[in-house]
C-alpha cells in the first residue's frame, strides 16, 4: 500500500521525506491558505522538486476548464508522470479525468462518497479514486463499508487502478486501510510520526538499552570523579559542603593515607539531625566507617556494580583503584 503524505507545510514535508519510503505528497488548497501561502503556482513548484509524486488540485465548472487548468500547471516545470491532477467527481470531472488520461496525465477523482463515483471515476481512467473516510464518518456513514467496496470493484471487474483512503483522522484508520485493502493512503505528518509508537515497544526498548549498558560499560566511564571526599576525622559540618558541591547526596570517608573507610549520606545526615538536632553537627564522621566500605572496581561492568548496589541496598559506591578512591558510583549512573 502506497503511503502519502498529506500536508503544505514545507517543514513537515522535509522531515517525513528524509524518512525515504512515502510514496508521495497530496496537498489543496485548503492546506496552502492555512500555511499563508499566497503564490500556489510558486509553491507547486517548489513541492514539486522536493517529491517523489505530487497530487495537487485541477479545478473547474467544465470539463474544458479542468483540462485547461492541468496543462496550464504543467507549464509552469511539472513533469507528467511526477504528477498527479486531482479532480473532484462530478460528470464534468469524469469527463475531464476521461480525456487527461487519454493523453498521458495522471489523475485522481477524489471528494468520492458513493460506489458509484467511483465506478464513474473507474470508467473514466482514474488514476486513484479518493474516498474519504474521516468525513464519511463525521456523518455518521459506514465509511469502511465504502473503501472496502471500491477495493472489490476494482479487483472483481480488473481495473487499473488505486483506492486511495484519505481523510485520516486517527493511527487506527491506517490500520483501516491496510484491512480493507486500499492500495494507497495519505496520512497527515502528526498521525505519520504515531504509527510506530507503542507503550510497550517503548518499555522492551528501553530495557534493551539498559541491558546493553549493563554489560557494555564498565564503572570507570560513568562514574563521577574526583569524588567527593572528607577525612573521617572530620566533623559532621565539615562534610555538608563536599556533599552538596558533588551533587550525590553523599561523600566518601577516607583515613590519612587516603584509603576510603565508609561512605555518609545525606540520609545519614537527616536522621542524625533527628535525633541530635544541631548537636549533630558536631559529631566525628568517623561513626561511619567500615572496616569494609561498599566499593566497587574501576574496571568492574556496570552489572558487577548494579548487583553490588542490589545485595547492599545502597544507593551510592566507593569506585577504588589499586585501593584508593578515584570516584564515586550512584545508582543513577547504572540506570543511565
Amino acid at each position: 500500500m502506497e503511503l502519502y503524505l498529506d500536508s503544505a507545510d514545507v517543514r513537515e514535508i522535509d522531515a517525513a521525506f528524509q524518512w525515504g519510503f512515502l510514496a508521495g505528497l497530496t496537498t489543496t488548497p485548503t492546506f496552502m491558505h492555512r500555511e499563508g501561502i499566497t503564490d500556489v503556482d510558486a509553491a507547486v513548484v517548489a513541492l514539486s522538486q522536493k517529491v517523489p509524486i505530487l497530487q495537487i488540485e485541477a479545478l473547474g465548472q467544465t470539463a474544458d476548464a479542468i483540462v485547461a487548468e492541468a496543462y496550464r500547471q504543467e507549464a509552469l516545470g511539472l513533469k507528467r508522470d511526477q504528477t498527479v491532477y486531482k479532480i473532484p467527481v462530478s460528470l464534468e470531472g469524469v469527463k475531464a479525468c476521461k480525456k487527461l488520461t487519454s493523453e498521458g496525465f495522471l489523475v485522481n477523482v477524489h471528494l468520492v462518497y458513493t460506489v458509484q463515483q467511483a465506478y464513474m471515476a473507474l470508467n473514466a481512467g482514474a488514476t486513484y479514486v479518493c474516498p474519504l473516510v474521516g468525513r464519511l464518518q463525521d456523518q455518521g456513514t459506514d465509511a469502511l463499508a465504502l473503501v472496502s467496496d471500491c477495493v472489490d470493484v476494482v479487483d472483481r471487474y480488473g481495473y487499473d487502478a488505486k483506492i486511495m483512503f484519505s481523510s485520516v483522522r486517527y493511527p487506527e484508520h491506517v490500520r483501516n486501510a491496510l484491512q480493507a485493502g486500499a492500495h494507497a493512503v495519505t496520512v497527515p505528518y502528526k498521525i505519520l510520526t504515531q504509527l510506530t509508537q507503542n507503550h510497550f515497544t517503548e518499555l522492551g526498548t528501553k530495557q534493551f538499552e539498559e541491558h546493553t549498558r549493563l554489560v557494555s560499560l564498565r564503572v570507570a566511564e560513568v562514574m563521577q570523579t574526583p569524588p567527593p571526599v572528607v577525612s573521617a576525622q572530620l566533623a559532621v559540618s565539615d562534610a555538608l559542603l563536599p556533599m552538596n558541591l558533588g551533587g550525590l547526596g553523599a561523600v566518601a570517608l577516607i583515613d590519612a593515607s587516603g584509603r576510603p573507610v565508609g561512605v555518609f549520606t545525606d540520609g545519614d545526615l537527616r536522621r542524625l539531625m533527628e535525633r541530635e538536632g544541631a548537636n549533630g553537627l558536631q559529631k566525628s564522621l568517623d561513626a561511619w566507617a567500615q572496616n569494609a566500605p561498599r566499593t566497587v572496581e574501576a574496571s568492574a561492568l556496570l552489572r558487577e556494580a548494579a548487583d553490588v548496589l542490589k545485595s547492599a541496598q545502597v544507593d551510592q559506591l566507593i569506585v577504588v583503584e589499586g585501593g584508593a578512591a578515584v570516584g564515586m558510583l550512584d545508582i543513577q549512573h547504572v540506570l543511565g
